[in-house]
């Protein structure tokens, strides 16, 4: 690296972490001033509502990079060209290409750090979130809750449950189904229960699920009697605690590798995953955007001496709002299941990135 791309670089970086400084400010003002209502109604404690937007803020991150480093690039470029830095580059001989490498370079590395983000540090922050707005602000019902589960075990059962709660380990109206190895459309044995209950381990008691309060037929054979039962012990199943928990968190809330978990058993269980597919796809193509921006706003800002700090921003801003709008809008074909989902996750980035070439090579190198 010499010592103008040491030059580029430390004017973009600066210009960047500045624009997503702010941007995170105004986000959290605006929020908090539509929010400080229900915080205040619901007797929130301050400490809880500082780990609110302290959980909040990766989202945010997340969304506003691209804008950000938009608007630095426009914001830098503009600069060296109204300081005429940019012509004399050029006339020393470094072309345009050459000068967007360090802007390049350093979008690279935003798109590493932004997929570890959006990937793993989101996810866990949502978590956080939408457990403050479920326990203080009454939000998408009882946090400890479950409702509606019904997921496959292994190839051979599937379990469904009324609801589940975390705090006690506690699953109601279970039902538990058994099919043969020989033929998975024959059931061979099926489980009933108001409750299921974790039973952790102990030196006199093995751990795993107990049913309470149920009947068990062996085969669905009509003439099998119903076998009631008030306690039967049914082992792990297969199945923990905290994977009951993991299966029924959002898409936002859920790894990669969670997601990816996710998407195989809603498959192997006949569920259509468009909708997760599409998000799982998103996750991964969303970070690239930065790296598009970037391919947009330097050409731009390089035949425009005048893209002073307010055009840049309405630049950068209307930019990324058409980029976001046109995501979103192809996301719902994907949901529906019209589009491939990786398609639809990339389509976006396709299409910018086509624009970008195409602003780049009409632009005097």
């Amino acid at each position: 690296m010499n010592l103008l791309d040491r030059y580029i670089v430390r004017q973009y970086v600066v210009a960047a972490f500045f624009g997503l400084l702010s941007f995170l400010c105004i986000f959290l003002i605006i929020d908090l001033t539509e929010k400080i209502d229900d915080f205040l109604d619901a007797h929130v404690p301050s400490e809880i509502i500082v780990q609110y937007y302290i959980a909040f803020a990766p989202e945010i991150l997340k969304l506003m990079t691209p804008v950000a480093m938009l608007l630095a690039a426009l914001f830098v470029t503009g600069r060296l060209s109204t300081q005429n830095e940019l012509a004399a580059m050029k006339a020393s001989g470094v072309s345009l290409y050459r000068i967007l490498l360090p802007f390049l370079a350093v979008a690279a590395v935003v798109v590493g750090i932004s997929i570890y983000v959006n990937g793993w540090v989101v996810p866990a922050s949502n978590q956080q979130k939408f457990y403050i707005e479920k326990t203080y602000l009454h939000r998408g019902g009882d946090p400890s809750q479950r409702f509606n589960i019904f997921f496959q075990v292994g190839q051979t059962r599937i379990v469904t449950v009324n609801y589940f709660d975390t705090q006690t380990h506690t699953a109601s109206r279970v039902s538990i189904q058994d099919f043969a190895d020989t033929n998975l459309t024959v059931l061979f044995h099926r489980y009933d229960a108001l409750r299921m209950q974790w039973q952790t381990l102990t030196d006199s008691t093995p751990q795993g699920w107990v049913l309470l309060n149920g009947d068990h037929r062996g085969t669905m054979d009509l003439t099998d009697p119903i076998i009631p039962y008030q306690r039967l012990y049914m082992g792990t199943l297969g199945l923990m605690p905290e994977d009951i928990e993991k299966k029924q968190r959002k898409p936002d809330e859920m790894q990669y590798g969670d997601l990816k978990e996710f998407i195989q058993n809603q498959q192997r269980s006949g569920q259509d995953a468009s909708r997760w597919l599409v998000d799982y796809h998103s996750k991964l193509a969303f970070p690239f955007a930065s790296i598009i921006m970037v391919l947009f706003g330097v050409p731009f800002a390089s035949g425009r001496a005048r893209t002073g700090a307010a055009l840049g921003f309405g630049i950068a801003v209307a930019v990324t709002f058409i980029y976001l709008a046109f995501m979103k809008i192809s996301q719902v074909f994907g949901y529906n299941g019209d589009l491939n989902p990786f398609v639809t996750a990339w389509l976006a980035n396709g299409i910018f990135l086509l624009a970008a070439i195409g602003n780049l090579l009409r632009v005097q190198k």
